[in-house]
């Protein structure tokens, strides 16, 4: 545990990028945990005399048109985008890494009925895909969930699927097995512990799409229903007033979807870096 904390803080300090990235990631965790306690007003409260005002001492994002403060409603959006973020990402994987860790041990009918599920789901346009499973569930925070879960599916599957049939005939394998140990256990308490560092990788990187996902779905009307604070409405609110002049009221909730998502992505290569034995000296 030591050599992996002094090799974490090692790559932190010769990357500033990645450095960056988990300096951001704390930012939105804490703006996600605290962001109702920490807005300065009330990101539900409609205010017609304030409607529209740019960007103030008082207002650091301005006011929509409802006279809501921007600032308070994009803090508060944080935690719901998070959470949709975070729980499709953890669906997928038990899906994707299960089915594909069993897929590539096992080989033969699994590895087929495995392969053809995530052929089938990436033969559609995947945001296609997760707008079809919304329209038809119903625009529900837990069907975003799912769909987002669905279209990343074949993403976990295929890289589990992979890294399990290159280790299942390894002598660490072979070893469970001569131990008395049954095929679950060596699965479960052998080979998916080995390839956990690169799905964690998998994982933050799919966060920042799974963001983007559910963000796109509010942006077209399928998302989560207004006038609850989510970074997509709030784009799809701004866009309509961009031509009129108040264009801060699509900037900042598309500027903070942009660091969330850029953030992620960088946070996957810190992971990778830092998870990695090849990259320890």
């Amino acid at each position: 545990m030591l050599p992996l904390l002094r090799h974490a803080r090692y790559v932190l300090s010769e990357n500033p990028v990645t450095g960056l990235a988990f300096g951001l990631f704390a930012l939105f965790l804490i703006a996600a945990l605290f962001g109702p306690v920490l807005a300065p007003y009330n990101p539900m409260q409609s205010n017609a005399a304030m409607a529209l005002k740019p960007p103030s001492a008082a207002h650091w994002f301005g006011t929509d048109q409802l006279g809501r403060d921007i600032f308070s409603r994009v803090l508060v959006a944080t935690r719901l985008d998070l959470t949709i973020a975070f729980a499709s990402v953890i669906l997928a994987f038990m899906l994707g890494a299960l089915s594909g860790v069993a897929a590539g041990y096992f080989g033969g009918w699994t590895d087929r009925i495995v392969g053809r599920l995530a052929d089938t789901i990436m033969a559609f346009p995947l945001f296609v895909l997760a707008m079809g499973i919304v329209a038809a569930l119903g625009n529900e925070v837990i069907n975003i969930v799912i769909a987002t879960a669905i279209i990343n599916f074949p993403l976990y599957a295929r890289v589990a699927r992979a890294e399990a049939n290159v280790r299942r005939d390894a002598g660490f394998v072979e070893a469970a097995r001569l131990s008395g140990n049954g095929e679950a256990r060596v699965v479960l308490g052998h080979v998916l512990p080995n390839i956990m560092p690169i799905m964690m990788v998998q994982m933050s990187l799919t966060m920042g799409y799974a963001i983007l996902n559910a963000a796109g779905l509010s942006f077209i009307g399928l998302g989560v229903r207004p006038p609850a604070a989510e970074w997509g409405i709030m784009v799809a609110e701004g866009a309509n007033f961009i031509q009129s002049g108040e264009w801060w009221i699509a900037l900042f909730p598309g500027a903070t979807l942009m660091l969330a998502v850029f953030c992620f992505n960088l946070l996957g290569d810190g992971l990778r870096d830092i998870i990695d034995p090849r990259m320890r000296t």
